[in-house]
């Protein structure tokens, strides 16, 4: 069916005749900024359809680590182009080049392979640690985020009546699928140890972030990871790590080797490629090597543009420049600068909050107490005020995502400017929606819980 456009058409208009919502992907239709039309990026910004330029701290999510169009990443791609595009069939010099360089990186590796996103990482991971055990049971945490597949579409951002119960993020998931997933609290060795102790031969795998960024920054404690570790081995369950956030984000080695806790299976994703559509999973090679790539292997897998030339250049050309430049020393640095001057400022103010984060990461969670260490902990947080702080940023050209617990990132495009108005302005902006009461908008700023059948209209 054809679709008439007038010439007064905006943008926005023409995409909701078009596209579901407007938008590619479910956290895109922010209320408030529907008419938000992005035309360019550069380093540390993007500019809107009406040439404002704002300071970018959501980033995607966490993707570009170098910054937006880094020239050496984009160089890379633009040169490989020249040469290869998608065959699909056999192997590449950099697909090779790449699998090594991560089994060298990260200590969890001995072999790798290639997927398009971190959602086909983690499903593959949890697919062959069934295949491997021929057990049942996954276990996640709450809070915890690992993509778009059913197995663990459940008991993300979730509504303080949810927790404790399976709260699915979407309708059309089977009951028996949701059955086999065990949701426990972040931080908990003793909800560990119990699920074990009744459950253990029948967990496949235990999957979690080791930083829970997809609910701003929750910090493992040692004892939690090393119980996790502990248990897996003990009871012959799969540990999966999923660093597609904190994948050479917080360090080359991922969080596994700051932690110093290794699983058996790790995925990646964002800024293994400074945002080009690249993941990957990689582990034990006894694991690795039960997938149908190696011929006769029992765990299917495939994707026509798993290794694509291009993404694989900008994965090289994006790990050698953290290994070559001091790229995590400049993001660490400015990231606490962050912290500690938004600390300091809203202790100045007498406003509740804490401020907390690692490394580049960086989230106020307006709220007394100390340091969160699980879900409901942030149940706390004043969402309208998280919210309508971030709304104000938009006037003083900063952007942070204005989503209930959404962490921000700094880049190595970022500079000590850059944080010194990011600081300015979100005293003014925190001071202004206090004075407006915050945002009382909260229904459908999230798609991370509460889903429920029968909302079709």
């Amino acid at each position: 069916m054809s679709v008439g456009t007038a010439a007064t058409d905006s943008l926005p208009a023409r995409a909701l005749r078009v596209i579901p919502g407007g938008v590619n992907s479910g956290q895109r239709r922010i209320p408030g900024l529907t008419d938000l039309i992005v035309t360019g990026t550069s380093g540390a910004t993007f500019t809107d359809a009406e040439g404002r330029v704002y300071t970018d701290y959501h980033s995607a999510f966490g993707p570009p680590l170098l910054g937006h169009n880094d020239p050496d990443v984009q160089r890379a791609v633009a040169e490989a182009a020249t040469r290869l595009d998608l065959t699909g069939v056999a192997v590449t010099e950099g697909e090779v080049t790449l699998a090594e360089t991560l089994v060298d990186l990260v200590p969890s590796v001995e072999k790798v392979l290639l997927t398009s996103t971190g959602s086909e990482a983690t499903f593959h991971a949890l697919r062959v640690a069934r295949a491997v055990t021929g057990r049942r049971l996954i276990v996640k945490f709450q809070g915890c985020y690992h993509g778009w597949h059913d197995a663990v579409s459940l008991n993300v951002i979730s509504s303080p009546e949810a927790v404790g119960a399976p709260d699915p993020i979407s309708t059309g998931i089977l009951p028996e699928v949701l059955a086999a997933t065990l949701v426990l609290p972040f931080n908990d060795p003793a909800a560990v140890r119990a699920a074990f102790a009744e459950h253990g031969a029948d967990i496949a795998a235990v999957i979690l972030e080791p930083i829970p960024h997809n609910v701003g920054c929750l910090l493992p404690d040692a004892e939690f990871l090393t119980t996790l570790r502990e248990q897996c081995t003990a009871h012959g369950s799969v540990l999966v790590f999923d660093e597609v956030i904190t994948g050479f984000r917080h360090d080359l080695g991922g969080y596994q080797k700051i932690a110093g806790i290794t699983p058996d299976l790790t995925t990646f994703g964002k800024a293994i490629a400074n945002g080009a559509p690249v993941g990957a999973l990689g582990g034990r090679a006894d694991l690795m090597e039960q997938f149908s790539t190696r011929p006769g292997a029992p765990a299917f897998f495939a994707g026509t543009y798993n290794g694509h030339p291009w993404v694989v250049a900008a994965a090289l050309e994006t790990l050698r420049k953290l290994r070559e430049q001091p790229v995590h020393e400049h993001v660490f640095r400015l990231g606490e600068r962050v912290r500690t001057g938004l600390a300091e400022m809203y202790t100045r103010l007498g406003v509740p909050a804490v401020v907390t984060g690692y490394g580049s990461v960086f989230v106020t969670y307006f709220m007394a107490g100390g340091e969160p260490r699980s879900y409901d902990d942030l149940l706390a947080n004043d969402a309208n005020l998280f919210i309508g702080y971030r709304r104000r940023l938009l006037e003083h050209g900063v952007f942070e995502l204005p989503l209930n617990l959404k962490r921000s990132h700094i880049s190595y495009a970022h500079t000590d400017a850059d944080v010194d108005h990011l600081i300015a302005a979100t005293e003014l902006a925190v001071q202004d929606a206090i004075k407006d009461g915050g945002i009382d908008e909260l229904a459908g700023t999230s798609t991370m819980g509460g889903a429920t059948e029968g909302t079709a209209h």
